[in-house]
């Protein structure tokens, strides 16, 4: 078989999504958005959920490859499902995380998923561990990944405060996937949200016309050189951008 029909083996995979997860006192805030990419250029899926229900009390967020992240999400489930039912209780959050870091470190050669595992238990109330892509474990105040937390490191920094309030921590979540959405080509849709805390779990999802609008000032280089300001609010910034990226720019000689 010639090489070029073996192109493909080789060729690089872009994947991308925006997941967190904030601990508040008395629960958690995981979320995510719900667009599904194939190479970064086609979208298979605006409304796939990755926010995924592991336990009665403890979620996790998925990132990477889709198939290898449902394939250990899976996996997890049955495991800390049996685990539980050896013990005769509820499994802890942390017990979750480690089976994930498990199935991801075992098979880190063969696997492109990383996860961020949030949740309550009875031993040690709301925690956020986040699981690497070779397996390790990190339990954090906040966390975010994907390929759209790139772009709010700094937003995160700026915004996140210890002691916030739930309906604090729902905001500061909505908004930073807004934003990472805004600026991330592979990132977008609707934002999945779900509420952990010791009565039980509680979903959400913000349809992408009620998200938060925020405004932004661009230099748009005309055919004359003159730059003309321009200001896009919320998701017209994607559809505006587009549109100028086509635009032939012409120089005057």
């Amino acid at each position: 078989m010639s090489s070029h029909n073996n192109g493909w083996r080789s060729a690089a995979v872009s994947t991308g999504t925006t997941i967190i997860a904030v601990r508040y006192d008395g629960g958690v805030v995981i979320g995510s958005d719900s667009r599904a990419s194939m190479g970064g250029e086609y979208v298979s899926s605006r409304v796939i959920n990755k926010v995924v229900q592991v336990h009665d009390k403890i979620f996790c967020c998925m990132s990477g490859s889709l198939a290898d992240a449902q394939a250990v999400t899976n996996a997890a489930i049955h495991k800390l499902n049996f685990h539980s039912m050896q013990m005769g209780e509820p499994p802890l959050v942390q017990s979750a995380a480690s089976i994930m870091r498990e199935f991801c470190y075992k098979h880190r050669d063969e696997l492109s998923a990383g996860f961020i595992v949030a949740g309550w238990d009875r031993k040690r109330g709301p925690q956020v561990f986040e699981v690497s892509l070779g397996g390790m474990v990190v339990e954090q105040e906040f966390t975010i990944g994907g390929s759209g937390s790139t772009y709010i490191y700094g937003y995160m920094d700026a915004k996140f405060k210890p002691g916030m309030t739930r309906e604090q921590c729902l905001t500061f979540t909505t908004n930073a996937i807004t934003l990472a959405m805004d600026r991330d080509n592979v990132s977008g849709g609707v934002v999945h949200l779900a509420v952990v805390t010791e009565s039980g779990a509680e979903r959400q999802l913000i349809p992408g016309n009620k998200l938060p609008v925020f405004s932004r000032v661009l230099l748009v280089n005309e055919y004359l050189g003159i730059q003309v300001r321009v200001v896009v609010r919320g998701n017209a910034f994607e559809s505006f951008w587009r549109a100028q990226s086509t635009r032939r720019v012409v120089r005057r000689v």
